[in-house]
């Protein structure tokens, strides 16, 4: 059933982002800047996630899930224990993002994700492993305390993954269309300002999945999404694949 369950989420993944790359190329939002070797370096680091995940969050995740504490209720369960859980989840990946922001060591790994100068599908998959690493051991806490079983976790990563393909996306939906979403998701509107290559925007708009977290906490940028708007890290530029890897381990 693991098996499955691990396939089944590859395969919506693999789908959903082989539908937002070429619909952000027939339908973009801004003019596409990207080239082979920025795709590149972007595919090199989901490529490690991928050979690495077996390794290591995996079975991380499974070892929290299998020894959680047995207190979870029968009516915890089924399709509402599934919203449940993913509200949980997705409100500890709120915090647990921003934390990415304010820890330097945490940012260092994260630097990684936000020094793309250009947004697409493939950006939402760009992440150094050691982040990778550091969320599954932190998500160890709030599984094992609530009892959180393997597949929810799953398809919560499933549902996580989607999202962020989405509102990374350049692709260009209808002003009335998108701002109805966002009412309740993050929409490229929303998420691309956290990409503005400005600090006060980076150290904003942190939900992933459901919009309504930045409200809650007061961490919603008033600033809106332009054309013109400089992506990446503040005072500082892309580099190759290697110095990415090598970057959390040195002062740059």
């Amino acid at each position: 059933m693991i098996a499955a369950l691990l396939l089944s989420k590859a395969g919506v993944i693999a789908l959903t982002f082989l539908g937002v790359f070429m619909l952000e190329r027939t339908f973009p939002a801004t003019a596409l800047r990207s080239g082979l070797a920025r795709l590149g370096r972007n595919f090199s680091l989901v490529t490690l996630n991928i050979i690495l995940s077996p390794f290591i969050v995996i079975p991380i995740t499974k070892l929290a899930s299998n020894w959680a504490l047995a207190w979870r209720p029968e009516w915890l369960g089924g399709w509402f224990g599934l919203g449940i859980d993913v509200l949980v989840l997705d409100c500890w990946i709120y915090f647990w993002h921003r934390l990415n922001h304010v820890v330097p060591i945490l940012w260092r790994f994260h630097e990684v994700h936000h020094l793309d100068e250009n947004l697409d599908a493939s950006s939402a998959l760009r992440f150094h492993f050691g982040e990778v690493a550091l969320s599954a051991v932190a998500r160890v806490a709030i599984i094992y305390g609530l009892t959180i079983s393997f597949a929810h976790v799953v398809i919560f990563e499933t549902l996580v993954t989607v999202a962020a393909l989405f509102h990374h996306s350049n692709l260009r939906l209808a002003l009335w269309f998108e701002r109805l979403l966002s009412l309740i998701i993050v929409t490229p509107s929303i998420h691309w300002v956290h990409h503005h290559a400005l600090r006060s925007d980076t150290d904003s708009n942190y939900a992933t999945v459901f919009s309504v977290w930045d409200i809650v906490f007061k961490s919603r940028s008033p600033n809106m999404r332009i054309a013109a708007m400089k992506m990446g890290v503040e005072g500082k530029t892309d580099v190759n694949i290697l110095r990415l890897i090598l970057r959390p381990f040195y002062r740059a």
